[in-house]
């Protein structure tokens, strides 16, 4: 019986040698990494193709499947003995987008919600722990582990929770070789069918190893069917009866008549499966009917996974699965695209190949499946229930008859479409007898749907049903008033190149910006990826804002229309468009009420990236923490933007007046919606947070002192009206402490940078120069301390009179000095320290003095939120209270998800604050500070050697030499330097288990020193080459920082050869 779903091969020399070749797809496939068992799978499924076999199943050659025994019959007694011999595999998404199982489908549950609990469920009430499996697509798997082990840890942690589906080539439809998709090579691959679990436990080692642990069945089932949890009365009746494979079907029903069903090939009496892909178009109608074919196959199976390796052994490593060949095009979004064949194998189809299979009828309630947008609309109405054991079940109320649905499969095929129409709720459909719904419409919570209701909107533009019940009615809405200026409208786009977003979000010339749909592109595609990582765009407040550089104020009104078309109900708005990245940080994490807390936020930046016409833009996303968005989402947006075909746009909705603070309510003309748009003090809410977290009397006195003077430069920024804020009104300093403190949107012609050499007129008011070096003033009085911000107010340099602090050693001192603050004192002091990967290791020492948690990352805010998250999101261990760095002139805390230059300046003042208690004694500088540091813990001479605008392609090709010569470099010696180890730095997140590659070239000195080299994402144009050199020093403190590390510059520049690839060695900028 296994022998017969194989495939009979011509024994036609001349047949055989014209055959298309498996060679080019093995090959492939090889190159893919894909495993042995997957390409012996997809060899015999492709052996069936070229050998003729049409994948078809002719009326003629089967017949209806009769006397299946039903649950009501069996009688068999449940043994927990069985229990510990049986394991169960959820499919979480084979063949399905990535976003699926991560869709809330009732009571803010999602699909992998449920699954979770019905396993946590069923161990409790068996008392035992049941063995539990999921199988992944490629597509699936990184979003499902990434959920449960952020809320479900304990089952996150279990040894072999994950088998990965395979993947298999497209074909050409006409010569049967790889399919190629220049564009997006992504689209070259396609899910094999749910019939690759075969293959899958193969390939996985998973059978044999399931086998050796005394597991003897299977029960499986995809986790879109939330009515199938392991049924021990089914699992009895399987074990008794001795089946080799068992089939959970149910009775067909006009609703299943396109569905898979159970027949008999009368060749051999062998109960096989035939779907509708294997029906020939003239035995359509007798596929259809119902009456002569009864029973549908659920995808529950239970499987003897003895029998199953038998089966496998004796036909060389695989399970025969009869083909089913599906007509596509390479790129799915694209009919011109290539014509492809995707090759499928079908799990339930394995029925065919097992001696002693057999079937059993099952009632409705172990099959709720969510396929379509039909069925999701239906589960998350109250016409469902979720059981005590986390089932979907009918709703009792309903009489034991779902509700009939057709819902316009145009108008919603997507889930988003579906989502758009039900912003305002889920309508009631416990009393719905039939729902029938054409054109595009608006539903609500308010909805009540009795007996049989048809809607109909034949317009272009989406109508609101009214909130009411509506008892067997025909609506035709056509006529009635639409929603005016919240009406979306749909605009045609391609994609455009390179919108991958950096560190920090996406960069690019100004004019780039402004071209047309390039910000409309990048917006669409965020929205998208928000809303598929399952954010309700509808609830809560979006945040937009930014540095003022220039195209500011026209980027927020873009971004507000489209908001509304994606279902934004409320924005915040910084006044004047102004928002610093640290305050809106801050916005999300403290601003209420908590009905309209936000859910992330758009900030346009390019940080201290020059800003006008000529220069830099740039926009990132925030979400619902404060924190920049991570790696997973910023991959899904800039996926988006590769295929993206239109955006959504309210294009009549008002512009707002974004210069004066207030609320702007927009009224739909229905009188049914309304957006709020919320003109908000840009200031306030960041103000606020760090007057809880600094003691401002004790600056106070500090900034009063007669021998106290200090200066802080705003560069232009947008941080110059939070300066004034803090400083002027709250510490009641003059406003001529405040320099270039009037945002500018091209900063004044300047570079918004806070460094020696961009801050030049603070650096030479603070008496020194590009160097740092100082510099003869005179008589001329320098100020005690200074300060600086860069475009977005994220970063910050610290100077004392003729002294500047590395941001390295700014970060060692306020870690070693973290209980003169209050924020970290009241809470029992640090716990946590990180730096970038780059960053000097002068905090390292503070940490292992301190006792601290210290954490080495790569460049990125975000890797920091995660580990000050790690606790409250993850459910891991506390690292809070937390300090981290960037050697770029970021520090922060955990206040926010962002570094904060105001917050670090202010460190810094209450650091000499609490040095300067008494007033009757001299004044403890800034450079007493430092060098007291250095005397206690060593210094770490450091220095970054900025090369901006370099050739892109000649930078690249000089990292991927350093990354490939990395091996032969370990251990070899350079000048009086011997290269302990040479790599490229990976870092495994100790939070969520991800991992970041490619993250900086190091070379790691015996003695401790170090040089490493980046790529930096941050720049508008070109690439920006940065080159660290750090050497530490315990004893001699005082050397020249450049005569220090003169040596190990020598050997940077050998090692890296930039002069060769770009041209130069003369840095454009020294810090």
């Amino acid at each position: 019986a296994a022998m017969a779903c194989c495939t009979s091969p011509t024994n036609s020399t001349e047949a055989i040698a014209a055959m298309p070749s498996f060679e080019p797809i093995r090959t492939k496939m090889v190159a893919e990494g894909i495993n042995q068992a997957a390409i012996s799978a997809f060899e015999s499924t492709f052996n069936a193709l070229v050998s003729g076999e049409s994948g078809m199943i002719p009326e003629s050659t089967i017949e209806p499947a009769t006397g299946v025994l039903t649950t009501d019959d069996i009688t068999a007694k449940v043994d927990k003995a069985y229990l510990a011999e049986t394991v169960v595999c959820f499919g979480t998404g084979m063949g399905l987008d990535k976003a699926k199982s991560l869709l809330e489908v009732k009571s803010g549950e999602t699909f992998l919600d449920l699954t979770a609990k019905q396993v946590m469920k069923m161990r409790e009430e068996f008392g035992m722990k049941v063995k539990f499996m999921l199988m992944n697509s490629f597509s699936t798997s990184d979003d499902t582990l990434a959920f449960f082990q952020k809320n479900y840890p304990t089952l996150a942690g279990e040894e072999g929770l994950e088998m990965l589906q395979n993947k298999v080539p497209k074909l050409d439809k006409e010569t049967f070789e790889p399919a190629v998709c220049e564009s997006d090579p992504s689209n070259e691959w396609c899910p094999p069918g749910h019939g690759d679990l075969y293959a899958a436990l193969i390939g996985s080692g998973r059978l044999d190893a399931l086998l050796k642990d005394g597991f003897k069945y299977m029960f499986v089932s995809n986790s879109d069917n939330l009515g199938a949890t392991l049924d021990t009365s089914i699992l009895a009746h399987f074990a008794e009866t001795d089946a080799s494979f068992m089939m959970e079907c149910c009775v067909r029903t006009e609703n299943d008549k396109k569905g898979g069903h159970l027949c008999v090939r009368k060749a051999d009496k062998q109960l096989i499966l035939r779907e509708s892909a294997m029906c020939p178009d003239e035995d359509e109608k007798d596929f259809q009917d119902i009456s002569k074919h009864s029973y549908f196959n659920t995808n529950n199976l239970w499987i003897r996974l003895d029998k199953l390796k038998e089966i496998i052994d004796a036909n060389n490593g695989i399970i025969p699965l009869p083909m089913i060949k599906n007509g596509k095009t390479v790129d799915p979004k694209d009919d011109s695209s290539q014509k492809v064949l995707q090759l499928e194998t079908a799990m339930g189809a394995a029925i065919e190949c097992f001696a002693g299979a057999s079937a059993i009828v099952v009632p409705r309630t172990r099959f709720a499946p969510v396929k379509k947008c039909n069925d999701l609309l239906l589960l998350r109405s109250d016409a469902y229930v979720i059981t005590d054991d986390y089932r979907i079940a009918l709703n009792p109320e309903c009489g034991g008859v779902a509700p009939a649905m057709n819902i316009d499969s145009k108008k919603y095929k997507m889930v988003h479409q579906l989502e758009a129409a039900c912003v305002g709720g889920i309508p009631s459909l416990v009393s719905c007898k039939r729902l029938t719904i054409k054109g595009k419409v608006l539903l609500s919570s308010s909805c009540k749907f009795v007996g049989e209701v048809s809607i109909t909107n034949s317009s272009d533009e989406a109508k609101t049903v009214p909130p009411t019940k509506l008892t067997d009615v025909t609506l035709d809405l056509t006529d009635s008033p639409g929603v005016g200026p919240l009406k979306s409208s749909t605009v045609t786009t391609s994609p455009i190149e390179g919108q991958k977003p950096g560190t920090s979000g996406l960069r690019k010339k100004t004019k780039v910006f402004m071209s047309e749909n390039y910000l409309n592109n990048f917006v669409q595609s965020a929205f998208t990826a928000v809303s598929d990582c399952g954010t309700d765009l509808s609830v809560g407040t979006l945040i937009i804002g930014g540095d003022g550089r220039y195209f500011n104020d026209e980027a927020i009104q873009t971004i507000i229309k489209m908001g509304v078309a994606n279902g934004v109900k409320r924005f915040w708005v910084g006044k004047d468009g102004l928002l610093s990245t640290p305050a809106v940080s801050a916005i999300i994490r403290e601003r209420g009420p908590v009905w309209q807390k936000a859910f992330g936020a758009f900030i346009l930046t390019a940080s201290h990236n020059p800003g006008g016409p000529e220069e830099d833009f740039g926009i990132k996303y925030n979400c619902e923490n404060g924190g920049p968005a991570p790696d997973k989402l910023t991959s899904m947006i800039f996926d988006n933007t590769k295929t993206i075909t239109n955006y959504t746009m309210a294009t009549d909705f008002p512009s707002i007046d974004i210069t004066t603070a207030g609320s702007t309510t927009v009224k739909s003309d229905d009188g049914y919606s309304e957006v709020t748009v919320e003109v908000i003090d840009s200031t306030k809410n960041h103000v606020d947070l760090l007057k809880t977290i600094f003691d401002f009397d004790s600056i106070k006195t500090l900034l009063d002192r007669e021998d106290f003077s200090f200066v802080y430069d705003s560069m232009h920024g947008v941080n110059g009206p939070y300066a004034k804020a803090v400083f002027v009104d709250e510490l009641g300093q003059p406003e001529s402490c405040c320099m270039n403190a009037v945002p500018k949107d091209d900063f004044n012609g300047g570079h918004a940078d806070p460094n020696l050499t961009y801050a030049k007129e603070l650096v030479a008011i603070m008496g020194l120069d590009k160097t740092g070096a100082k510099i003869d003033v005179g008589d001329k009085k320098v100020p005690s301390f200074g300060a600086a911000a860069d475009g977005d107010g994220d970063r910050n340099m610290i100077l004392g009179s003729q002294f500047f602090v590395t941001p390295s050693d700014s970060l060692a001192v306020i870690a070693a000095n973290a209980n003169s603050i209050p924020f970290f004192k009241a809470q029992g002091g640090l716990k946590g320290v990180a730096r970038s990967m780059p960053t000097s290791g002068a905090v390292d020492l503070v940490s292992k003095d301190l006792g601290f948690d210290l954490f080495e990352t790569p460049t990125g805010w975000k890797y920091f939120g995660n580990l000050m998250d790690s606790k409250d999101l993850y459910g891991g261990k506390d690292y809070t209270p937390f300090i981290c760095g960037e050697e770029s002139f970021g520090t922060g805390s955990n206040h926010v998800r962002e570094k904060d230059g105001i917050w670090a300046v202010l460190a810094w003042l209450q650091i000499l604050a609490s040095k300067n208690s008494d007033a009757s004694k001299p004044l403890v500088t800034v450079e007493d500070i430092v060098v007291d540091h250095w005397g206690k813990y060593g210094r770490n001479y450091y220095c970054r050697w900025d090369f901006e605008g370099m050739d892109k392609s000649g930078a690249t090709a000089m990292m991927e030499k350093m990354r490939a010569d990395a091996e032969s470099n370990t251990g070899r010696e350079v000048g009086t330097y011997t290269i302990a180890t040479a790599d490229d730095f990976t870092y495994v997140d100790p939070v969520d288990g991800s991992v970041a590659k490619k993250q900086g070239i190091r070379f790691l000195m015996s003695d401790g020193s170090r040089v490493i080299f980046r790529l930096s994402g941050t720049a508008g144009s070109g690439a920006t080459v940065r080159m660290y050199i750090e050497q530490y020093e315990p004893k001699i403190l005082d050397k020249e920082v450049s005569k220090a590390l003169e040596e190990l510059v020598k050997v940077a520049l050998e090692l890296c050869d930039i002069k060769t690839f770009c041209g130069t060695e003369t840095p454009t900028v020294i810090t």
